[in-house]
Order: structure tokens, then sequence, then C-alpha cells
């Protein structure tokens, strides 16, 4: 477990010379939560212990939730001054995606501090915004309360759907979550770069996430044989169709207002300009908008054969879809059409979309918090390409968004650091989230 000694940091900084919420990140990526899916892990254990000894620490009562062996949530209460506001759940989540070693320019869960950031899996997603929790409360507590009742947690298994954190704790603890009715957490609050003018991206609504199998069965057989019922074949030919199919700019509310915005910033007229061109002005974020704007269907693994001389009788694909809010149902119907007959597709996991209003009091503090600590900077809705935890707590009819507050360069490609080689955060943008989280925690 990581100790908070003043031993020499990696890249030449000492454990004093960094802001606490550098030191918290550091310590949750040196924990490998890796999660490869399909309810393999490493789990999330021993770095729930190390949030729930923090919290602990601050005189809260934090309680453990293991829903299997090592998937391990952490969630906490904190008493606000005016407990008859509704609670807000402030949320995140402690597992990361695999890193390939090989493939990094550091050891992906050392927690190396070199050129003003921290790289490690996981200083995006998202033990950054963990770590700003962590310290925001240590700051609020340490003087006074929140304005009002806190949920706070940490969940296992966001990379696999939350089945086994956040949707586990909704199904079978939702007293846990009693008297809220909103949520933060990522993926949002993060600056962007529209022609020179710093804006920010708050996370107004999510895709669904639909998980498929495409499954392919053909005649085992000698790999010397002529073959025409080669499972193989067939399945590499429904997943090219699938994997080439573009979808259909669609615009939704919340795309709608982005756009729009962007726009203005632009002194462009809406009517005139591509939703598409609009999207590339915002820079590095264009990567991650773009999937904003219509619905995705991206092949991932594939699963086929034994042996290089033989003919496998069946061979699998896995397509992760990310439709557009009430588009799912459409959506499989077209690729079960696309693929054809001879290909059964499953659904393995499923989830809903969301699309909340970039309205109301969370909103408008949200929007003032950060118009305290970057006067001037455009607050912009955005509608998620992924998914989060928001969506287990919406069946609770909990309202999610994501903002987890980080003033960046202009020109760092922030949204391809997630689950991207080299993940790292500016040392300073962790301050700056802190700052931010603490403001807002301590007004709302």
């Amino acid at each position: 477990m990581p100790t908070h000694d003043d031993a020499a940091a990696s890249g030449g900084e000492r454990r004093s010379e960094l802001d606490e919420t550098a030191l918290v990140t550091r310590d949750l990526i040196r924990f490998d939560t890796t999660n490869y899916g399909d309810g393999k892990s490493k789990g999330e254990t021993e770095a729930a212990e190390y949030v729930e000894a923090r919290l602990a620490g601050m005189g809260l009562a934090p309680q453990l939730f293991d829903s299997e062996p090592r998937r391990t949530s952490v969630v906490a209460r904190v008493e606000g001054r005016d407990s008859s506001k509704r609670a807000l759940v402030v949320h995140g989540h402690l597992d990361v995606v695999p890193a390939d070693p090989e493939n990094w320019s550091v050891d992906p869960f050392e927690g190396v501090v070199k050129d003003g950031m921290l790289w490690g899996r996981g200083a995006v997603d998202m033990k950054d915004m963990d770590a700003m929790i962590l310290t925001s409360l240590e700051d609020i507590l340490a003087d006074g309360q929140p304005e009002r009742d806190l949920v706070v947690a940490f969940f296992a298994d966001e990379e696999n759907g939350g089945i086994y954190g956040s949707h586990y704790l909704v199904d079978n603890h939702p007293e846990l979550f009693a008297g809220a009715t909103e949520a933060i957490s990522e993926v949002g609050g993060y600056s962007i770069d529209v022609d020179g003018t710093r804006a920010y991206l708050l996370q107004t609504g999510e895709k669904c996430l639909v998980w498929l199998k495409l499954i392919a069965r053909g005649t085992a057989s000698h790999g010397s044989r002529v073959m025409h019922d080669n499972a193989i074949t067939k399945l590499a030919e429904a997943v090219a169709k699938v994997g080439r199919t573009e979808w259909p700019v669609r615009l939704t509310d919340t795309t709608e207002q982005l756009t729009g915005r962007i726009a203005e910033i632009l002194g462009a007229d809406v009517r005139e300009v591509a939703p598409q061109e609009l999207i590339l002005a915002t820079g590095t974020a264009a990567g991650f908008l773009q999937a904003s704007l219509r619905t995705t269907t991206n092949p991932t693994m594939l699963d086929a054969g034994y042996k290089h001389n033989v003919i496998p009788d069946t061979a699998e694909a896995r397509i992760d879809i990310r439709a557009m809010p009430g588009e799912e149902d459409e959506i499989i119907a077209a690729i079960t059409e696309l693929v054809g007959p001879d290909i059964d597709v499953q659904i393995s996991h499923r989830d809903v979309g969301l699309e909340n209003p970039f309205a109301g009091e969370l909103i408008d503090a949200v929007t003032a918090s950060l118009g305290r600590h970057d006067p001037g900077a455009p607050v912009l809705p955005y509608l998620m390409p992924a998914g989060t935890d928001n969506k287990a707590l919406s069946k609770l009819g909990i309202t999610g968004y994501g903002f987890a507050p980080l003033r960046l360069p202009a020109d760092m490609d922030f949204p391809g650091m997630f689950h991207g080689v080299d993940e790292r955060v500016p040392l300073d943008a962790l301050v700056f989230g802190r700052q931010v989280l603490t403001d807002l925690l301590r007004r709302y």
C-alpha cells in the first residue's frame, strides 16, 4: 500500500513538493485495479481500503461493499449544513482498463511525475477525480461542512458497465442513496480550445450502451479443404459490414445546444455551417465530440479457432455500439439485417442513454464555480459518446452530470488520454480541479 513518507517521488519530485490531490492520485494509480471485462479483474479492494481509510480520517463512517470477492466499492454519507436540501451524489470509480507496459514510455502503474504532469493508468480515467473528491472533502470538513448532504461513492467495475459496482449497489442497497436527486462524476468540466477561446464542456447526457456478440457457425474441417462454409469467413464479412457502416448525423437537444454555442464563439451562422465542421473547431476535443453526433458501431474483439490447420465451426466478434438515446432498438435491428441470417446476434450487455437539461440550480452552481476560478470562460453542454455510473443511478431517479473540473493546455489531446497510451494529467489542473470542486460543494 502506498505510504505517506517524504521519499523522493518519480521524476525528481519530492512528496512534499506535490499538491495533496496529485499525491492521492499517484497513490491510487499505484494500486493496479485493472478490469479486463466479463468479470475478470485484479480487483479494487486495496484501493477501496485506501479510500476508506482517508474517509475515516475525516471523521466519516465509510462502508465497504463486495459484490464478488475483491470487487469492492466504498460509500460514505457526509452531513451538510442544510439537510433539508436534496442530497447530491459525488462519485467516481476505482477500476481502470488494461495497460500494456510495452507500449508506454513509463510504467503505467508507477505514478511517474515528469514534465509537469502525473503519468499512469487512471490519471485521467478516473483516479484524478477520485483524488479531487477526497481532497476537496478534506478541505471542506477541516473547517466546516458542505452545503447539503453528500453521498460519496467510489464504485468498482465501471469499465465493465458497473455490473459489480454501481448497478450492484443500486439494485441491492438503494437506501445508500436516499434523498439524492442529482449526481456529479466524470466525464466533463474539462477545458477545450475553440479557435483560441478556452471553454469548458459539461456532460449533460450519455449515449446508450449496447455490447453485441456476432456468432458465425460453419463446418469444422481440415485447413487444406476447399470450404465454402467457413465460420471465420462469414464472420469477417459481417464484421467488415458493421465496422464500415457510417450512421447518419442525428442532433439531439444537447448537440443542438453545443453546436449553437460553438457557432456563437466562432461568430458563425449555425444554419450555414454543418455540425461536423463546427465540431472540428474544438481542436483536440473534436475526436471525442464527433462521436456525439451519430451512432457508432465498432468491432473490438475476435475469437475463433484453436489450431493453424483446423477450420473451426464457430467464430465470434464483439461489437461496441454507442447509440443515440432512444435509437438502440433501431440500430440493433439494422445490424441484424446488415449481417444477414447466417450470423447470430446476441446482446451481452445493455444500458440506457441519458439526456438531461442544461438548466437548473446545479447547472447554475457549476457554471458559477467555474466562473469564479476562470472568469469569462464559456460552459458548453455535450452528449458523451461513452457512458458512466450515472446510468445506474438513473434507475433511482437521480439525474447525473459529468463534472470533473480541469483547466488544460490548449494543445493537449485530453479526450485521447481516455483508455490511451501514456495517460497523463497536468499537476496544475489537479490543483484547479480541487479548488473548483471545493467551491461547488461548499456553496451548492
